[in-house]
Formats: structure tokens, C-alpha cells, sequence
């Protein structure tokens, strides 16, 4: 887990390695909470596009499995990456529940509620782990997370801010890319037997 200082907050932001990402989702009070847990750190949407989200949502593109944001930031269209097994669980819980393809997935409809699911898990997480760092843990650190461990996959920026909806590389890596995930970190550290 990465940790920095807000600049104008007292709060922190957090980066999650994909071990942790794991862990918050194993905590999740069930399939909902998983779903919206991963399409904040697999997929990278912000805590009101998590709330619209319906199956049917899910393509089959050229590009692959993508998820459609129909009203992003300032209510702009974009398609994001979705993981397969985050696209087979969306396609699943459609098949067996009663609403239509074309309702909500998550049956919340307040960022807040979000925001609660999040504080829960990491409160959880933090009494199990003793790392005070899920204590600083917010929804919004789940988008950071995603977008920095696309980058350290060497992922194009210029594809990231497309499928993260942002609309200049300068804002993506002033306010969303970490310095470096915990895993390039121990990538890094690896090339150098005295650390």
C-alpha cells in the first residue's frame, strides 16, 4: 500500500497492490459490494458511475469485454476494459435475478452508501492486518489504484485517460498515477541486493 499526503486535505491517498485489491474484495459483504468494490479498482469508475452500471452494459467488442459509462464525468460516453471473471459474475447475477438487463446492478442509489461499504471493509481489513493505511482507505483510492497499475504495466497513458475518462494526460498523472504501484516497487527493489 502506497500512502501520500492530499495537498490540501489532511486525508490521505491511498494506492493498493492487487494483493490487497484481493483482500478488499474477499471482505465484501456480498456480491454487490464485490461487484462495485471491482468496478472501482478493475475497472476504474468513480464512485456515481458505479451506481448506474446494468448488465447490459457489458459488450462484446473488437477490443474485447468492455464496459460502456454512459454518463461519466460531465455526462461523457466512454468504454473501459472489463476483466473476464468481473463480466461473467455481472452476466451471472443477471441471469438469476428478477430485474430487467437494463437495471442497476448495485441496489444503492447514494455515493454515500458507497463511501459506508468502503469504510466497513477497510475498518475490517485494518483490524485484521494492524496496517493503519486501510484506515485512509476511500472510494475514489479504488480509481487511483486502477489507473496506477495500468501505467505500471506500461499500459499506453493515452489509452488510460480513454478508458478512465479524463481529458488530458497532465491531469491523469498530476492527480490519479502514483509515483509507483507496490508491485513496480518491488520490481525495482529486486535489481538490487543491499535492499
Amino acid at each position: 500500500m502506497n500512502l501520500q499526503q492530499h495537498e490540501n486535505r489532511d486525508d490521505m491517498k491511498v494506492w493498493l497492490s492487487q494483493d490487497e485489491v484481493e483482500q478488499l474484495l474477499e471482505v465484501a459483504d456480498g456480491t454487490q459490494q464485490r461487484i462495485a468494490f471491482a468496478l472501482g479498482a478493475r475497472c476504474g469508475l468513480r464512485s456515481h458511475e458505479v451506481l448506474d452500471v446494468a448488465p447490459e452494459d457489458i459488450v462484446d467488442t473488437n477490443a474485447g469485454t468492455m464496459l460502456r459509462v454512459w454518463h461519466g464525468k460531465g455526462d461523457k460516453f466512454r468504454e473501459t476494459p472489463v476483466p473476464r471473471d468481473l463480466a461473467t459474475t455481472i452476466r451471472t447475477v443477471d441471469d438469476v435475478r428478477e430485474a430487467s438487463a437494463s437495471s442497476p446492478l448495485v441496489e444503492i442509489s447514494s455515493t454515500r452508501s458507497l463511501r459506508r461499504w468502503v469504510r466497513s471493509a477497510s475498518d475490517q481489513l485494518y483490524d485484521e492486518t494492524g496496517d493503519a493505511g486501510w484506515d485512509h482507505l476511500g472510494f475514489h483510492d479504488l480509481r487511483r489504484t486502477w489507473a496506477t497499475a495500468l501505467a505500471s504495466a506500461d499500459v499506453d497513458p493515452l489509452m488510460v485517460c480513454d478508458w478512465g475518462g479524463w481529458n488530458d494526460l497532465e491531469t491523469f498523472l498530476e492527480h490519479y498515477r502514483g509515483s509507483f504501484s507496490p508491485e513496480a516497487q518491488q520490481r525495482e527493489r529486486r535489481k538490487v541486493d543491499w535492499i
